[in-house]
């Protein structure tokens, strides 16, 4: 078959043509290779900074979280290394078997590592913080998508013994209660960085370089002693489960540089596993709650006459018939004691004896007192949730409130507040800052409150109080001088009284030279007995005891045996009500 030929085929191209296309691909050619050279030779940090975002890490260097120790280096706190399980879900593709069992392996739900495994994003954690043998059973599955990350969790040994002076720090390994909370800053250090190379599984493939070098956090040294601290707890746990009670707490505190040696409080928690946990473990106590003192805080209004010249402590003061009427209120004693000295109101725990002291107080500056013990304001120890109690200003008191307050009612403290104010009749009549640290070289002399003489007239009258004839002879300790005080007070329920009440004891040892304050409180016993002298004193007693011979103090009583079970039941004293 002949086919026609086109005509246009012959016609011949013009040669401009062939110049101009060969032009425009020299010139594409020459543009290719000046913008090569442009990006690889002068403009080479876009193509850097292209690479280095799709492959070059900065991670961080986890610093160690400093330990916590008590005074003789026993380690309450410490940070064990541990891994972190993480994934990338495009990169995990497992089959359902795989799921169970790792899900298994991790404690997880498998429902829930499903759905993790199942989400859009890049980077997953599975579980953090899992111990390194569980840790090598993962990695021995070789499951594809599954990395490891290096972190820190903290073991308390003490558990719940002092899980509430210590806190307890998050995922993070930071800080979330008690002195972790109150000394984060000293004790989390800070992370070291390094840059890194890591293919697209996150693997790392080349170590650049070090950026900044991890500051390990500084070791803490606590004032707390772990033996009284045991000794504190274990006497506490028993006495709450004896009489049935919803809560408790006690402070141990170092008369002569304001340690706190010993601080627990019920109910607790264990803070190498807080599963479930509640509100009402978290609470520290000692810090958080606050109670009206009852005849606790009576030692303080006494004092106040003793040191303005009001009385001395053999006046007289009659307290009959038993009742005394103020405006359109009448306080009342739990027995009618007539007349009685004031040394003997405080052994025998009178409201109408106390009251009538603080009648003759002028407010102002009965009110400034209290102010300077402590009373109304929280100390800033930088534990989470502090109170300052309830102390009305003095202005607004009318003559029945004046009344009440001295002798512990229609004012509020937390136990802490009141022990570290008991230091005025431990000491000479000064105060000095509470320590949760240890004090290397405590200062000589606090802030004055009373005069010395005022603070040895009142050991006195606190030595009675717990002698026969007294509202506390279980607070005795065999071979030590005791001085202290009781305290129960109803508690408010719907701005009523209930029959509810809080059960307690402060006091000190040995009376010719204190080395220690104790204070307990007990909150709602039930069992039957919930008099200060008869649930809080034993406790103080046990506790008071132990530590004396723990630390060695030297006993200043001849040693007489002294049978507990024989002794009778405290009777219904005035501060009881």
């Amino acid at each position: 078959m002949k086919l026609t030929r086109s005509p246009l085929l012959d016609a011949p191209l013009p040669a401009w043509r062939a110049h101009f296309l060969l032009g425009l691909l020299l010139l594409g050619s020459a543009a290719l290779v000046g913008r090569s050279f442009y990006l690889q030779g002068i403009n080479k940090d876009f193509l850097i900074g292209k690479g280095e975002s799709r492959y070059e890490r900065v991670i961080e260097m986890p610093a160690t979280r400093g330990r916590i120790l008590d005074r003789h280096g026993d380690v309450l706190a410490m940070s064990t290394p541990v891994k972190s399980v993480w994934a990338i879900p495009e990169d995990a593709k497992l089959a359902p078997a795989q799921e169970r069992t790792l899900a298994g392996l991790l404690d997880m739900d498998a429902r829930e590592l499903s759905r993790k495994l199942a989400g859009e994003r890049d980077f997953v954690y599975l579980k953090r913080q899992i111990a390194p043998d569980v840790a090598e059973r993962v990695a021995n599955l070789k499951l594809p998508g599954l990395h490891f990350q290096n972190e820190y969790r903290r073991y308390y040994p003490t558990g719940e013994v002092t899980a509430h002076m210590l806190g307890f720090t998050g995922a993070g390994d930071v800080g979330q209660e008690g002195i972790e909370l109150a000394l984060d800053n000293q004790l989390a250090g800070k992370a070291g960085s390094r840059r890194v190379i890591k293919d697209r599984r996150g693997q790392i493939v080349e170590d650049v370089e070090s950026i900044h070098v991890p500051q390990e956090g500084k070791d803490t040294v606590l004032a707390l002693d772990a033996k009284l601290q045991f000794l504190a707890f274990s006497q506490l746990k028993e006495a709450i489960t004896r009489h049935k009670a919803k809560a408790g707490g006690i402070v141990v505190i170092d008369a002569k540089n304001g340690e706190v040696l010993a601080l627990a409080n019920l109910p607790t928690y264990n803070p190498n596993n807080r599963t479930r946990l509640s509100g009402a473990q978290l609470r520290n106590r000692a810090f958080t709650d606050t109670f009206e003192p009852g005849s606790t805080f009576k030692p303080f209004t006494v004092a106040l006459a003793l040191e303005n010249g009001n009385v001395r402590a053999d006046t007289q003061i009659q307290t009959a018939p038993g009742k005394l009427t103020i405006g359109s209120a009448t306080i009342s004693d739990a027995h009618a004691h007539g007349m009685l000295s004031v040394a003997q109101v405080i052994q025998k725990s009178s409201n109408i004896g106390t009251a009538k002291m603080a009648l003759n107080i002028a407010s102002v500056e009965m009110w400034k007192n209290f102010d300077r013990l402590g009373f109304g304001q929280p100390m800033k120890l930088g534990f989470p949730g502090e109170a300052g109690g309830r102390l009305r200003h003095w202005k607004h008191w009318r003559p029945i409130e004046q009344a009440t307050m001295s002798y512990g009612h229609g004012i509020s403290v937390t136990l802490i507040q009141l022990a570290r104010a008991y230091q005025v009749f431990a000491r000479d009549g000064d105060l000095l800052p509470l320590s949760l640290a240890r004090v290397e070289a405590p200062p000589s002399v606090g802030e004055r409150v009373f005069s010395a003489q005022t603070a040895r007239e009142m050991r006195t009258m606190l030595e009675m109080a717990v002698q026969p004839g007294g509202t506390a002879p279980k607070a005795q300790v065999p071979g030590y001088r005791v001085g202290g005080k009781t305290g129960t007070a109803q508690k408010l329920d719907g701005g009523t009284y209930a029959h509810k009440y809080v059960s307690a004891f402060v006091g000190f040892a040995p009376v010719s030279d204190p080395r220690l304050i104790v204070a307990v409180m007990i909150d709602e016993p039930t069992a039957g007995a919930y008099y200060g002298g008869e649930v809080a004193a034993p406790v103080f007693s046990a506790v008071m005891g132990g530590a004396l011979r723990t630390l060695g103090v030297v006993p200043d009583d001849t040693l007489k045996p002294l049978l507990m079970a024989n002794l009778p039941p405290v009777p219904p004293a005035e501060e009881e009500m």
